[in-house]
């Protein structure tokens, strides 16, 4: 039988993204709303080659929650593991074991079938390039400034953070991110954010945004949320966990050309020309703050400064 669009997407998650040698076993965690993409994985990993296993578990309730201790077991015992799920284990101490025990993890929160395909049939040698240029700079800076024509103007000091560079290849001991991707993040230094970001693109947990959601920033916290209906929705999300809630994250730039803003944030903040901030756990990225929940919110056409000098000018890098 010919491959289908998802296959193909499945094969290049493995193959290339992964960098899995025919020797290597895979896992694949899967849930009962993301079964079609678990089992493409799965399958592509046997016609592959691999020795493979797959695992549905009961859907999460929310993005970070823990997955059954039994899972968390089974995932550092294997050399690659792949998470379609439909609620985020990146930010889980089940990944951060598997992690540092040198297993490498690709976590595909939220995935869907047109999102897998258009965002793994991309030039990932291209978007890993210009991902680690980005690391790079991010790596001199000490304060990042991002300003919009809709009201965003906030600064976050970074120096001497470890910055991320999701580039979509985790070839070595314990790499690991999303797929699809495409970003260089930073946890913001806690309690030092200060000024006003106002998410005009998607919010996780909201999906793509009809009024602008505003955010007040004071001591690394937000302090307001302004908007409507989707600002009341995230304010509700975001109450639950106390100042941990609160707490300025995580500041990303998108490196992937060849996504869309869909309402998924696993796509919507990898989108070129796009940053987004988020609110809660920093932990995975080597912050202070640990808490199941983690949302991010995604600014359009930003100008991002990196001490005071402009490398994005309305979504365009000059860099």
């Amino acid at each position: 039988m010919p491959l289908t669009k998802l296959d193909r997407a499945s094969q290049i998650a493995i193959r290339d993204c992964m960098g899995a040698k025919k020797n290597e076993k895979i896992l694949i965690v899967t849930d009962e709303l993301k079964r079609e993409i678990g089992l493409s994985l799965y399958e592509n990993a046997l016609s592959l080659g691999h020795e493979a296993l797959f695992v549905e578990m009961k859907s999460r309730e929310i993005n970070g929650e823990e997955p059954p201790e039994y899972v968390a077991e089974l995932m550092k015992k294997f050399d690659v593991v792949l998470c379609p799920t439909a609620k985020s284990l990146t930010h889980t101490d089940a990944r951060r074991s598997a992690s540092a025990k040198g297993v490498r993890v690709a976590t595909f929160p939220g995935i869907t079938k047109e999102v897998m395909i258009r965002g793994l049939n991309a030039d990932y040698k291209k978007i890993a390039a210009l991902t680690l240029k980005l690391k790079k700079r991010l790596e001199k800076t000490k304060v990042v400034r991002v300003t919009t024509t809709k009201g965003t103007d906030i600064t976050m000091p970074i120096a001497n953070r470890k910055v991320i560079p999701s580039k979509g290849l985790f070839h070595k001991k314990g790499e690991s991110g999303n797929l699809p991707t495409g970003e260089a993040f930073v946890a913001p230094i806690e309690g030092k954010s200060e000024g006003v970001f106002v998410s005009d693109g998607s919010f996780a947990g909201v999906g793509i945004l009809k009024n602008v959601i505003k955010i007040k920033v004071e001591k690394g916290l937000a302090t307001e949320i302004s908007g409507g209906n989707e600002a009341e929705k995230l304010w509700k999300m975001v109450s639950k966990f106390g100042d941990k809630g609160r707490n300025i994250a995580e500041f990303g730039i998108g490196t992937n050309d060849k996504v869309k803003l869909s309402g998924m944030l696993l796509e919507d903040e990898k989108v070129l020309g796009t940053v987004h901030i988020a609110l809660g756990d920093n932990k995975s990225m080597g912050g202070k703050v640990h808490v199941p929940f983690h949302v991010d919110g995604v600014i359009k056409q930003p100008n991002v400064y990196f001490d005071n000098k402009l490398i994005m000018e309305k979504g365009k890098l000059l860099i």
